[in-house]
């Protein structure tokens, strides 16, 4: 997992890699979380360009680092999605709340 900060524009990038699945969900939400608590960004961008596998235990921690960094007034981009889990999102409607960009 790759944390990325921009102090000039207040950005945060999450870069995930590998599988986000039932046994990487904690770590990888208790670095994210602790990541956001720490810059207190005005926007996350969560980067899937690594990531081979999602279960619904990843659409639950990318959930809930939503939340978390709605409490601190920030939002929320995906990018870098392959086919296979931008499919999965859709059918979730996870891009009615986090919007994917280019």
């Amino acid at each position: 997992m790759v944390i990325d900060y921009d102090k000039a524009t207040n950005n945060l990038t999450i870069g995930f890699d590998g599988e986000i699945d039932h046994h990487s969900c904690n770590e990888i939400a208790v670095l994210s979380d602790d990541a956001i608590r720490k810059y207190l960004p005005q926007r996350v961008v969560f980067d899937f360009k690594n990531v081979r596998f999602m279960d619904s235990a990843g659409i639950g921690m990318i959930i809930g680092r939503y939340k978390q960094l709605l409490r601190f007034g920030g939002k929320a981009e995906m990018k870098n999605i392959n086919n296979e889990i931008k499919r999965i999102f859709s059918m979730v409607g996870i891009f009615k709340i986090i919007p994917l960009v280019d």
